[in-house]
């Protein structure tokens, strides 16, 4: 069923703001004798984690909310399929423009630019919206001619404004299957920016708030992907961060066939089997990447909870563990990395080949 270009990821998440089986596809077992995690941490997990949110709620004050940015509604667009991608990709383009021009007359002149950016004709935009902080899906390849596909769902920080370090991500992604696939065979990439991410130093990035407002976007998006791409095209879903949050908590009705987690915080899951999805999970963390320094607990605290569980590159979560280098939390899809290297590997299918950790 095709989903419109203007609604793959704002149907259920409102315009104005990275069916599955149960079992989390292969992996290792649970290391034995191993309990499950009481449901109450220690002491010490609880006085840091509420630490992490006075100083998250204290700290963003400084920087309060941008004014907003005027823009236009979104493009009202039939369903999108195969035949009419051209089409839904020349609509948003022309809406991005209308955008960058509305921005550069409200005196916004970086986020005209990075409008401006996403309407020149080489863009493919499957949705475009430049309200608020602002949300687009773009396509790298040619979408309706693929048997693969890798949709990239971000972490905090990722808005219209900073959108340049995504595309680079997605863009080095798509290059990287380019070279390698075989002979014959498409690939196509999509930089999936469809929700209000988190600011990394805020409580909307230590509870699961955001990602509970993403993920039925998600699943919607996956879904019209389907209506484009047809049922035999592979979908790889790539979790950066906070977006690894988002994937754990849409992963229960996903049809993608590999699930990665990259430089998790955790998903809110204690396995990769509470996911509920029929796709292989993976998970890597790069060796130089902070967030192995961050508690993996859930605490219930404040009416909310705070942090996300089990850390997914531990053998408790039971991921297929791949090695991701010596990168930081910002270098998973860095040219020439074993990281990149690797995720290659699994959109193409070639998971023999992908190095374990």
């Amino acid at each position: 069923m095709g989903v419109g270009a203007g609604r793959f990821a704002e149907r259920r998440l409102g315009g104005s703001g990275s069916g599955g089986a149960a079992g989390g596809g292969p992996g290792r077992e649970r290391a034995p004798g191993r309990e499950r995690a009481p449901a109450r941490s220690p002491r010490w997990v609880r006085v840091l984690l509420a630490g992490l949110v006075t100083a998250a709620v204290v700290v963003p004050l400084t920087a309060a909310v941008r004014p907003g940015i005027p823009a236009p509604d979104p493009a009202d667009l039939a369903p999108v399929t195969a035949s009419t991608l051209e089409g839904a990709y020349a609509a948003n383009r022309a809406n991005a423009e209308l955008a960058a021009r509305t921005a550069a007359g409200h005196g916004d002149r970086h986020r005209a630019a990075a409008d401006r950016a996403l309407a020149v004709p080489s863009r493919r935009l499957l949705f475009f919206d430049g309200r608020g902080s602002g949300r687009v899906a773009e396509v790298f390849g040619d979408l309706a001619h693929t048997g693969r596909v890798a949709v990239l769902v971000p972490g905090s920080d990722t808005s219209l404004d900073t959108y340049e370090r995504f595309h680079t991500a997605a863009a080095a992604l798509h290059r990287g299957l380019t070279r390698q696939a075989p002979a014959g065979s498409g690939t196509a990439v999509v930089a999936w920016l469809g929700y209000t991410t988190p600011a990394t130093v805020s409580t909307t990035a230590v509870t699961p708030g955001r990602a509970d407002e993403a993920a039925p976007g998600l699943r919607e998006f996956v879904r019209g992907l389907r209506g484009v791409t047809g049922p035999d095209a592979r979908i790889t879903l790539l979790c950066h961060s906070y977006g690894s949050v988002v994937c754990g908590r849409a992963a229960d009705g996903l049809d993608v066939d590999d699930l990665v987690l990259l430089g998790s915080p955790g998903t809110g899951a204690d396995s990769a089997a509470d996911l509920r999805t029929r796709a292989r999970v993976w998970a890597a963390r790069g060796s130089d990447d902070w967030v192995a320094e961050v508690p993996h607990a859930a605490v219930a605290l404040l009416g909310t909870t705070v942090g996300f569980g089990t850390d997914p590159v531990s053998p408790a979560f039971g991921a297929r563990v791949f090695f991701a280098g010596d990168g930081g939390h910002s270098d998973y899809f860095r040219p020439g990395s074993a990281c990149l290297a690797n995720l290659v590997r699994i959109v193409l299918g070639e998971t023999s080949e992908v190095t374990r950790a």
